[in-house]
Order: C-alpha cells, then structure tokens, then sequence
C-alpha cells in the first residue's frame, strides 16, 4: 500500500503530462510486484535451505526484466525532455533583424512621392542628405539593408556590423544600387525599388534565414549614404 501511494505521488510530479505519469506508474507497479515475487522466492528458497537451478534462472529473469523496465522509464523521460525542450525553442518569435526604416519611417513613406528615372529604377528618399554626391569612381561607404518584393530581408550590412565601401559607377555593385546612390548626399538614406534587369541577372540561393532571389526578379534596398572618403560634409 505504501509503495501504490508513492507511485501516485510521485506521478503528481512528472512534468510530461498524464500518459507519460500513468506509464511511469504502471512500470512501478510491475517493477514492485516483479521485485515482491523475487523476494518471495528468495524467501522459499532460503526457507528450505536449498535452491534449485530452475529457481536461479527465474530469479534472473526477474532482475534482468527489472533493469529492462528502470532502463525504458529513464529513456521514455529523457526523450520527452529533449521534446520538450525543442518545443519551447520552436516557439519562440524570430528575431529581429535591424533596419534602416522602422514602422513609424514606413507610415511616412505612404507620403513621400515616388520618383522614376529613365532606367526604370525608382526611389522615395527617407532623408535628404546635407553633403556632397559621389562622382563617378568614388570610394563610398554606404548601409543597406536588401529585400525581396514581400520585405523578406536577403542581405544586410547592418547585421554585419560595419558601412560596405565599394567605388560608385563603377559595376562593383548591381546597376539599380549603383544609379541610385550616385544622386544621393552623404547623410542621405533612399528606398530603392529595383527592377529585375537593373539586379540580380542570375539570382541568389537562398540560405539559413535568406530567401531565394529568383534571376531578374524585383528587389527593394534601403540605403544609407554614411559618407565619401575624402569629401567631408559641408557645414550647415
């Protein structure tokens, strides 16, 4: 009786929910009943003074089902840990990643009017910058942060932690990013709406947190023109 109501509190205690406390439960009953009938043989065989060989191999059995049972009990809980573990990390929101433009900057967007330039690429400025543009072949340093059409972000200099410098006009980017930060000012920031002929001509795999961008597809890039190495700001 004892050990039936230690069985049941200790079930009380399990967090893995009701099965896995009744399976726990049942498996002690067995165990305390399969330990009661060894300990009864033990008693008849010491009893008698004598043991016979068909006694020993059924003691045997007993323990070796014994530890059979105590070995599934351990494994049934450590697996529904880990389970459960997982579980609670899948739950969690993804993170988020840094942007250029937060919520309150994309309301304000909704007013800024759309410009359009000859190559199709078009762009809402986000601030006007109060330094010089880059000529052509200029070194510049500039954040980003690049999307595809539904906002899912592909790549991003602020994840990376340091402006990306690269020389202006000069085809060491894609052409949309390249025509659209040469009429910018060093301060400024400007949401990019690329087509697909002025981006990725030959698309980019997706990869563990970036989506794919199919080959001549749309992208969006909101940059950031932080400054031009060797033209300082002018001053207000």
């Amino acid at each position: 009786m004892v050990s039936s109501c230690a069985a049941a509190s200790s079930s009380l205690l399990l967090p893995f929910g009701s099965r896995i406390a009744k399976r726990a439960s049942s498996i002690h009953h067995v165990l305390v009943r399969n330990n009661t009938q060894a300990s009864e043989v033990q008693c008849s065989v010491s009893c008698s003074g004598s043991k016979s060989a068909s006694t020993e191999r059924f003691e045997n059995r007993l323990a070796l089902t014994s530890r059979r049972h105590a070995i599934s009990v351990i494994l049934a809980l450590s697996g529904f840990g880990f389970a459960l573990a997982d579980a609670k990390g899948a739950g969690l929101p993804p993170e988020e990643k840094p942007k250029l433009c937060d919520a309150e900057c994309e309301k304000e967007l909704e007013n800024v009017p759309m410009v359009t330039t000859e190559s199709g690429l078009q762009y809402k400025d986000i601030q006007i910058g109060r330094g010089p543009s880059p000529p052509i072949g200029f070194q510049v340093a500039a954040n980003y942060v690049a999307m595809v059409s539904n906002g899912q972000i592909f790549d991003s200099s602020l994840e990376k932690g340091i402006p990306y410098l690269f020389r202006v006009g000069s085809g060491q980017v894609i052409k949309g990013l390249d025509e659209g930060i040469l009429s910018m000012k060093a301060g400024g920031k400007r949401r990019l709406y690329i087509p697909g002929s002025l981006a990725f001509p030959k698309g980019l795999t997706s990869a563990p947190g970036r989506p794919r961008v199919a080959p001549n597809s749309p992208v969006i890039f909101d940059v950031s023109l932080e400054y031009i190495p060797g033209l300082e700001l002018d001053e207000e």
